[in-house]
Parts: structure tokens; C-alpha cells; sequence
């Protein structure tokens, strides 16, 4: 099984049970995505995003994720949303169909350099110019618990800062300067960025980086 099966596996399975912790900074979406934007959740799991924006006020959004069984899981937590399970790239929308797009801990779980790009590619298709990119996502972490993990997984790890957890997941933590500049290649220029501490999956807390990038016209 190649690590991309694997890590397809792991979304399917044991992955599919974790309860998600990373938080909506409402107040920072609400200065730059108005209430009637289309929005596109990308990698929204369970729908758990999508669902807090429903109950803001936020009604035209659709999330997507590759794992039928975190999307299944989400149509019975909160039937009425607008789930779909769309398996890879490209996705099925139309150039510039969305207002705005979240990216909320999906890098995180996409420890692959080429998938990240690849990622951050189409939304910067589907988003409209002028529109935003919400990505807020877990840097390079400088405690010794994090530091112990990412040297652990040097041998066979794509990029530092990529490590493992116990029950078989594998997870990146990015580069901040890196990040950025990926934004800046698929013509986002960052409108406004703030670092604060969340918890984690496995109960512990992490500082976070968000970005709120627009689209170039």
C-alpha cells in the first residue's frame, strides 16, 4: 500500500471518528466574506464548519471532502447541508463560481508537497477575482514535544515537520514563509494574518497562523 493509500485509509477508518477542534475566528470572516457569499468549505469533514456557518448566517455554503466516510458522518449530524463526497482534483465547479473558500487544518492532513500545491492551485480556480482564501492552518510548532516528533519521522518524511500519531495518522505542520510564498504563486496576496492558540486533537494546544488572502483581479 503506497502512503497515499494509506493516508486515504486512515480518513476512511480510524480518522473518520475524531471530533475536530480547530475554531472559526467568526469576527475575522465576517470583515472580509459578507453573510451572501457562496462559500466553499474545502475539506470540510463532518461539516462541522459548515454547520456553525449555517447558524451565523452564512446559507450559501457547500462543503467537500474526500472521505465518504466523514461526509456520510456529516449528512447525519446535520441533515439539510449541502456535503459532497468528490474523491480528487479538479473539482467540479466552475471557474470562479465561488466568493470566498476555507481551508481550515486541510494542509495539516495533507502531509504531501505536491497535493498541497495541487490544492491551493484549484481554489485559486474556483475562487473569483477579488475573492478570498480563509486558510488557517498549524505552523511549525518550537516546543520539544513537537521537535521530538518531527525528528522522529526524518527518515521518511517528505518535509520537516511532518510526523506521526499513535493511532496511525500522519500529519505536517507548515512552514509559515513556505506558506505564504504558495499563496503568492496562485495570486493571493494576504489581507490579514493572526497567530493564536488552539486545541488539538489529541488534547493538547498548538499555536495556529491565519491567513485571509485575496484573490488578484
Amino acid at each position: 500500500m503506497t502512503p497515499s493509500e494509506q493516508l486515504q485509509r486512515y480518513w476512511e477508518t480510524t480518522g473518520a471518528g475524531h471530533t475536530f477542534t480547530h475554531p472559526l475566528d467568526a469576527e475575522l470572516l465576517s470583515r472580509h466574506v459578507s453573510f451572501e457569499a457562496r462559500i466553499l468549505d474545502y475539506g470540510c469533514g463532518y461539516g462541522r464548519l459548515a454547520a456553525e456557518l449555517a447558524a451565523l448566517g452564512y446559507h450559501r455554503v457547500c462543503g467537500v471532502d474526500p472521505s465518504a466516510a466523514l461526509v456520510e458522518r456529516g449528512l447525519s449530524e446535520h441533515p439539510g447541508l449541502d456535503l459532497r463526497r468528490l474523491a480528487g482534483l479538479p473539482l467540479p465547479f466552475a471557474d470562479g463560481e465561488f466568493d470566498a473558500a476555507l481551508l481550515f487544518a486541510v494542509l495539516t492532513c495533507v502531509p504531501q508537497e505536491r497535493v498541497q500545491r495541487e490544492t491551493v492551485a484549484e481554489l485559486a480556480r474556483v475562487v473569483r477575482p477579488g475573492g478570498v482564501l480563509y486558510l488557517s492552518d498549524v505552523p511549525i510548532q518550537r516546543d520539544e514535544h513537537h521537535q521530538a516528533r518531527y525528528r522522529a519521522a526524518a527518515e521518511w518524511a517528505e518535509a520537516y515537520g511532518v510526523f506521526g500519531i499513535e493511532d496511525g495518522g500522519v500529519f505536517r505542520h507548515q512552514d509559515p514563509v513556505r506558506l505564504r510564498a504558495l499563496l503568492a504563486e496562485q495570486g493571493f496576496e494576504v489581507a490579514e494574518e493572526h497567530e493564536d492558540p488552539v486545541p488539538t486533537l489529541d488534547g493538547k494546544v498548538v499555536t495556529r497562523l491565519q491567513l485571509v488572502a485575496r484573490r488578484r483581479a
